[in-house]
């Protein structure tokens, strides 16, 4: 799971990728062909825009409801990442964590103990072997089952949760290829469980923030939007082997695109109510040249050499333009690997408003007459009216509700600044209530689907790629996400 056994996993890895794509295992050339996974012509001749028809039996879940429970009890797969979960659930009062496994004995024995260190009750453990998950599923003890493995691993998790009876909370990406994310809403809408992805930036302070006052119509026509992960990884996390450096950087290797979406794009897509009245039209992609991932790993030879032959096709920056519906856009940017700060950018721009954050800023008409604002303050439309600590001040007075409940606690029970915490307390409440949870499986499909629309809107000269629609014409009449509380 979160470490396999790096030839034999790595050949899975990149068969899997592949298949997803559209190319069947066996359909794979021999080795003496040397195909090159570069090139989507081998990746089969679906077309990843058309809307597939809902299969016979299946019933939506945007609005799916299931028997409210005083306890949700709670297994998670995969200890490197899921240790924050495996903490999280264990202290939330009404949430039990039943089970953990991973394939290292040592993470799933150090997540048991620190559950019991902190409810005085110890799970089931699982580990050993890649099968062992499958084992933890057959237990009839599970509402919830966390996934956070590597992205191969996502799907088939999954499913196999699903088809169990058990809701499937997803790490990001939950999906690779438009194939898989057809795959996860069909079975949901099956099996009618819940499969989210578990998007933690949806839930940060100043995401939260910008949420309410869109919410409240403080930025008036929402028009453009603006958001990306930048976050130089190339240093360390790419080449660390025991962790993600065991299978994210091979991405780089055959995926020239937006390798890592949802952290920039779940916010601002809530904000624009994407899958609830607007929806993702066409996407547009350019990437940079690949410099940095070669450049590092030809001066520092990292882990003694042994990636002297790797190829990166993964351009350093890539910047893709998103076209809605509604005629909206939005501006989205990967980069792991350069030399600069951190920024999810994280903006909005509408007809009385704008904000940006890292740091964050806001800009206020002049003419917005919005009950929140002080009257009598002077906006002028050139400058930034809150930023730094008239910012912060202005944020909380104006806080979401999620994060008065229990922003506090979150930031002592720790994950990412508390947003970990203040995800899973909100997500398994609604399991605990019996409601539909803030991020559906229509999200989690449409904002993984960016990773292959983009790849191939790159492969094929930057031309506009037609995304389907998840929610095979629902988004139409689906209401917007309230103000969540």
């Amino acid at each position: 799971m979160n470490t396999p056994d790096n030839a034999n996993r790595r050949d899975f890895l990149k068969l899997g990728a592949l298949a997803g794509l559209g190319l069947s295992l066996n359909a794979i050339p021999s080795a003496e062909a040397k195909p090159d996974p570069r090139d989507l012509k081998l990746l089969g001749a679906h077309d990843i825009s058309v809307t597939r028809p809902r299969p016979a039996g299946n019933k939506p879940v945007w609005n799916l409801t299931t028997k409210p429970t005083e306890k949700v009890r709670v297994a998670v797969i995969g200890l490197n990442r899921g240790r924050s979960h495996v903490n999280s659930a264990a202290n939330i009062p009404f949430a039990e964590v039943v089970a953990v496994c991973d394939i290292v004995e040592g993470r799933a024995k150090s997540a048991a103990a620190n559950v019991k260190k902190v409810t005085g009750k110890e799970p089931a453990i699982y580990f050993g072997d890649e099968n062992a998950w499958e084992k933890m599923l057959e237990r009839d003890d599970i509402d919830v089952v966390f996934v956070a493995t590597p992205w191969e691993w996502h799907v088939p998790m999954a499913l196999k949760a699903m088809e169990k009876g058990k809701h499937a909370f997803i790490e990001v990406s939950p999906a690779v290829t438009v194939d898989q994310c057809w795959q996860l809403v069909d079975m949901s809408e099956k099996t009618q469980r819940h499969c989210s992805i578990i998007e933690n930036c949806c839930y940060g302070d100043e995401e939260l923030f910008v949420l309410n006052l869109a919410r409240q119509g403080f930025f008036g026509d929402l028009k453009h939007a603006e958001c990306a992960y930048i976050h130089n990884l190339g240093g360390g996390v790419l080449w660390s082997l025991g962790s993600e450096g065991d299978w994210r950087r091979d991405y780089h290797r055959f995926m020239d695109g937006n390798l890592y979406p949802t952290h920039g794009l779940g916010p601002v897509a809530q904000y624009m109510n994407i899958g609830r009245g607007d929806a993702f039209k066409f996407v547009v992609s350019v990437s940079s040249p690949e410099f940095n991932l070669t450049q590092y790993r030809d001066k520092h030879q990292p882990n003694k050499g042994q990636h002297k032959d790797e190829k990166f096709v993964c351009g350093d920056m890539n910047t893709s333009i998103i076209k809605t519906q509604l005629g909206r856009t939005i501006m989205i940017q990967h980069d792991v690997v350069s030399p600069r700060p951190y920024t999810r950018i994280n903006a909005l721009c509408g007809t009385q408003a704008t904000f940006f954050g890292y740091p964050g800023r806001l800009a206020v008409d002049a003419d917005n007459k919005h009950p929140i604002l002080d009257p009598k303050e002077k906006r002028n439309s050139h400058e930034w009216t809150y930023e730094k600590e008239k910012l912060a001040k202005f944020m909380k007075a104006n806080q979401h509700p999620l994060i008065t409940k229990i922003g506090e606690l979150g930031k002592k029970v720790g994950g990412h600044g508390g947003m970990d915490f203040v995800m899973a307390y909100r997500m398994l409440d609604c399991v605990r209530q019996g409601i539909t949870p803030d991020m559906t499986v229509y999200d989690a499909a449409d904002w993984s689907s960016i990773l292959e629309i983009s790849a191939r809107s790159v492969k094929e000269g930057s031309m506009p790629i037609q995304c389907p629609d998840f929610t095979r014409g629902d988004w139409k009449t689906i209401p917007p996400l309230g103000i969540v509380s």
